[in-house]
Order: structure tokens, then sequence, then C-alpha cells
């Protein structure tokens, strides 16, 4: 049975704001151990460590060559996804999944039809700090990351001042709603098991696409990462669900089940190259999008790093003020009734995948 490799990088949590994990992705790689170590053994044949780890070797200039050999290889051959997400735009959608949506929704206007709800984070996150004032709209971003995970009157009062204390009328079918304390909206941020959690997103994109890739069942390895464990169970739903039934969310991406996904495992990989191999392939996505944003210098070229993926190798959520391409992506696609049925049948852990 064909076996995908899973690793990840960036998980903080609930905190989409941390400074020093600007982003969070997972690869997800159709490799066998045996094949990874011979690729591993190509081109570090004097590796010393116990486990090949991209950041340790991208800190030396003489490993480069060698790890975009290993890039290359590992695109050009073998079957493979790598999903990443800027989370400071990842929490703007969810304040417009959130804060925003409900109250539209109850007036009968489907933001999702047409991927207005990305067109509105897309505004929001590259207007907001010039439009509103760099420290107002993270005040904004912070008092909604702690309302959702409080679920407090005092975080509801903290919210709605931040809106208020930014020029809302200025865009007030965007802030509107919470400015005005929509009840639906803050009955959306206070629902159990709505959280700021990022895992689950990148999850669902990596099976999405690794659903395509597999020729027919399929398992999943992972490593025993924090992110990865606390998903697991979820992902073990997945799995066990068998109602017929697909979803096409965006253009190029569906979901349908049951799952050619039977089954998942935690291993160690200090034990398993194959991992070892989807480690350098996030390490390296994850370094070239800190680089391309200037929020980073050192290690690979971003540039050459971006040339070796091709097709849809890589799944990337940020924002895109290309509203007319946004709403061409989305049109006539699904994302409504998935996230009611994702909501209905996985809702214990929010598996609605508003942002997905």
């Amino acid at each position: 049975m064909e076996c995908f490799r899973i690793d990840e990088s960036g998980y903080t949590g609930f905190d989409l704001l941390n400074v020093e994990q600007r982003f969070q992705g997972a690869s997800a790689i159709a490799i066998e151990d045996s094949e990874a170590a011979k690729l591993i053994q190509t081109h570090f044949p004097n590796l010393q460590a116990s486990e090949l780890k991209y950041r340790a070797l991208s800190r030396r200039p003489a490993n480069h060559p060698r790890l975009l050999g290993l890039l290359r290889d590992l695109h050009a051959n073998h079957k493979c996804v790598t999903y990443i997400c800027d989370k400071r735009y990842l929490l703007t959608l969810m304040l417009v999944d959130y804060g925003i949506e409900p109250f539209y929704y109850e007036r009968g206007l489907d933001l999702y039809a047409d991927g207005r709800n990305y067109a509105m984070g897309s505004l929001l996150y590259t207007i907001g700090p010039t439009f509103f004032g760099s420290s107002e709209f993270d005040e904004l971003l912070v008092a909604f990351q702690q309302a959702v995970k409080d679920k407090s009157q005092l975080s509801r009062i903290r919210l709605t001042s931040a809106v208020r204390n930014l020029a809302w009328e200025e865009l007030p079918e965007v802030l509107g709603p919470l400015a005005e304390c929509s009840p639906e909206c803050w009955a959306a941020i206070a629902t159990p098991g709505v959280n700021t959690d990022a895992a689950l997103i990148v999850l669902q994109s990596l099976i999405s696409r690794m659903e395509v890739m597999a020729d027919g069942p399929y398992r999943v390895e992972h490593d025993q990462s924090k992110n990865l464990l606390t998903y697991h169970p979820l992902v073990q739903r997945f799995i066990e669900h068998d109602v017929e039934i697909e979803f096409r969310p965006t253009e190029i991406a569906a979901m349908r089940f049951p799952l050619k996904l039977t089954q998942v495992t935690q291993i160690d990989s200090k034990t398993s190259p194959a991992v070892q191999v989807a480690d350098v392939m996030i390490g390296a996505a994850i370094e070239a999008a800190n680089n391309m944003t200037g929020l980073r210098v050192g290690g690979l070229n971003p540039e050459e790093v971006m040339a070796l993926y091709s097709g849809n190798q890589i799944i990337h959520m940020v924002p895109s003020v290309d509203f007319e391409e946004q709403k061409r992506f989305r049109k006539g696609t699904q994302s409504s009734e998935m996230i009611d049925y994702f909501a209905e049948n996985f809702s214990d852990h929010d598996a609605s995948g508003k942002v997905g």
C-alpha cells in the first residue's frame, strides 16, 4: 500500500501572531524509507548527525547545493505536496469567518459563494495597518484571537472596543457587524470548539491533495510533533467517516468521503529517513517564505527553491488583491455546503474548514 510521510513546521497552537514564526505548513511525500535513505546518502555522504534536519543543515552555505539537489530529486521523482500559510493572514480570514460572515449569512448572503470572504480578508490584511494604524490594527487581531480563546464577556468587551477604536465607519460593510455587536457573530466566536489553531486547516489541505495523488488506498505516517499528535484522532475520524459525499471548495480542490486514506500512524522521525526528507521539504518552504517577505535572511536562495515546484506541488494561503481572480477561482464551488457538513459531522474539534 502506498504511504505518504508527513512533517510540519511553524506550529504555535492558537497563537497565530507569534512574531518568531510567521508561517506554518506541512509537507507530504510518497517515498519509502529505503529510497529516502539512498537519497540522503547520495547528497550527504558524510552526514554525522543521527537525523537529517533542515534547519541545522541550511545554516552552512556548503550544504546549500546538496540541499537543493536533494529537493530537486524529491520534487522531480516523487508524489509530493507542500502547504504553507501566512498565519497573520489566516487569523484575518478567521476574523471574517467568525466576526463578519455570520451577520451576512443570517441575511441571506453567502460570502463563500464567490470568494468574498477572501476578498475581505485580503483587503483587511493589506490596508489595515496603514488605513487604521499599525498598533490599532494589531490590537484588533490580538483582541479577536483572545476572544476566540477565552469566549468571555471581558474578551468580548475588549474586541468591541478594539473595533470601535478604529475608523471602522470607513469600511462599515466589513467591520460594522463587530462594531455594532452583532449577536450572530459573537455566537460564532463563542461556539465551543471554535479556535484559531491552524493545524487542522493544514492537514485538510494536505489530505485533499493526497487524495488526488494516490492511485488507490494509502496510509500516512507522521512525526510525533505536538501539532500532528493533537489532530491524530481527528484524522482517524476522517478515515472512519463512511458516508459517500463529495465537495469542491475551490476550482482545483475536492474532498470526497469515504477517503482513500485508510491508516494514520505516529512514528519517531529518527527511525524514518522518509519523514526526514519531508522535514527538508517543509523547512525549505518556510525558510523561502521568510526570505521572500524580508522577515529573515540566509539559507537557500528562495527563487531557486520556488523553481523546484511544478504543477500542484505547493499550496499557499497568502493574501491576494486580485479580487476578480478570487471570484473566478471560487465561483460556483461548494465552500458553504462543505462548512455546514463538517460542522455537523466533525464539530467536536471545529473541523468546519472555514478558511481552508
